[in-house]
């Protein structure tokens, strides 16, 4: 593992070069709409994904409309993001059990968000460090190999390098680092 001033002098070269504003790539107005912004983010760029949702989520302004969608319907909708079967499912499904056992509120728990079709531990931290401000580390394809080149981690795991990147990153980063 590197040393802690070796950490330093990266994060300060990284906040120099990437200035903090909290905002995340993909556009959205609620937490359900990030929510489902990144299920739709798996394997596209945020563009496209910032371009569908742009009409999706006028055409349904609620998770109310989202559950009782039409899925044929929803995967024509999500379509251009590819992957749009396994997506439209995974959106029409979180969206009725938000609405079932959260009472239409986002869970700000782990173990809760991971339950929801859909959600990794990628989304689940992206989710709690973008809409509940809890320190959490979102580790993607680019974090993942970025970290094992800077030496912060020997893993190629996406998990491991979550847990390794917590013990190396002051917590005042890791919603940052990704």
């Amino acid at each position: 593992m590197p040393d802690t001033e070796k950490i330093q002098r990266l994060l300060e070269l990284l906040d120099e070069l990437y200035p903090w504003d909290a905002k995340s790539f993909l556009h959205y107005e609620t937490p359900w709409q990030l929510l489902f912004a990144t299920i739709l983010s798996a394997q596209c760029t945020d563009d496209r994904v910032n371009q569908v949702t742009a009409t999706l989520f006028k055409k349904y302004p609620s998770l109310e409309a989202f559950a009782a969608a039409d899925l044929q319907e929803l995967e024509k909708d999500v379509h251009a993001t590819g992957f749009f079967h396994m997506k439209a499912l995974h959106i029409k499904q979180s969206a009725g059990i938000l609405l079932s056992a959260h009472g239409g509120e986002m869970p700000s728990d782990l173990n809760a968000l991971l339950k929801l079709p859909g959600v990794g531990r990628k989304t689940a931290n992206l989710i709690l460090g973008h809409i509940f401000q809890t320190p959490s580390v979102v580790v993607d394809t680019h974090v993942k190999r970025v970290s094992y080149r800077l030496g912060l981690t020997r893993n190629k795991d996406p998990e491991k390098v979550e847990y390794d990147l917590m013990k190396v990153l002051p917590e005042s980063h890791w919603i940052r680092f990704n």
